[in-house]
């Protein structure tokens, strides 16, 4: 078995998949819609909506970019509060025609400069997570690479979460970690191990649904995502809301409990 510290190193390869190619690969017809009606438009995070074999969706993925102009230009998929509450007004109007919605997370994390202070970061994660938790339309969140604090939480309050094989997910980068605990990042490491961040223990630990492998490539990534996707949303779409509202609660309720 890959140590913790490997998974994290290939979370972040940066020839891994963006969450454009995700959305290029998996859905179509993708429309892309834009600002959170308060402040701006945050590259970000790439939103729309799209079909998915047949059936109307509401897609929310975080884009890291490809080369650096890009990259920069996504300020590295670490969104602003305005990137957040694009993603809740989405969410928001999927609700309101009852589609599903799909979030693919990729993320070190929300951003945390002084601008993004300024506006509100941190309410506007917590808004999302609220309004996350009793959206009345389904909703299933795929890891795909980093899932980094509350950056990664703000759109993982999800019926079901997935993740790919090499991806991650955790309260804190194992450098952050190793420097607060120990003062000394050579521990980096021994954090990642701590940390339970990779998809095996968060399925053990029963944070995650389900893993997808990686080791045929990334199409067979998108080969099995274009198979049981579309089944899923559709049996989270039959149930009545009071239902999977219900589900979603006791989901996380049981988080944590022996």
């Amino acid at each position: 078995m890959m140590q913790a510290i490997d998974r994290v190193k290939r979370a972040r390869d940066t020839k891994r998949p963006s969450g454009k190619q995700f959305v290029q690969q998996l859905f179509e017809g993708f429309v892309e819609l834009h600002g959170d009606r308060r402040y701006g438009d945050d590259k970000a995070i790439l939103a729309g909506l799209a079909t998915l074999a047949g059936m109307p969706v509401t897609v929310v993925a975080l884009e890291k970019g490809a080369d650096t102009k890009d990259k920069l230009y996504r300020n590295f998929g670490l969104a602003h509060p305005e990137g957040y509450r694009k993603a809740l007004r989405l969410m928001k109007q999927a609700e309101k025609f009852h589609r599903p919605v799909v979030c693919l997370i990729d993320t070190a994390g929300a951003y945390c400069g002084l601008e993004a202070e300024e506006r509100g970061q941190g309410q506007a994660i917590a808004e999302n997570l609220y309004e996350m938790m009793t959206l009345r339309t389904p909703i299933v969140s795929i890891f795909t690479g980093e899932g980094g604090s509350g950056g990664a939480l703000a759109l993982a309050v999800a019926d079901e979460v997935w993740m790919l094989e090499n991806a991650v997910y955790s309260v804190i980068s194992p450098e952050g970690c190793a420097s607060i605990l120990w003062k000394d990042t050579s521990r980096v490491a021994e954090a990642a191990q701590c940390l339970k961040m990779t998809s095996e223990d968060l399925l053990a630990l029963g944070v995650i649904e389900q893993i997808i492998p990686e080791g045929k490539g990334f199409e067979a990534v998108y080969q099995r995502l274009r198979a049981s996707l579309p089944q899923t949303l559709r049996r989270l779409c039959a149930l009545p809301v009071p239902q999977l509202l219900d589900q979603r609660y006791q989901r996380f309720r049981r988080i944590g409990v022996e």
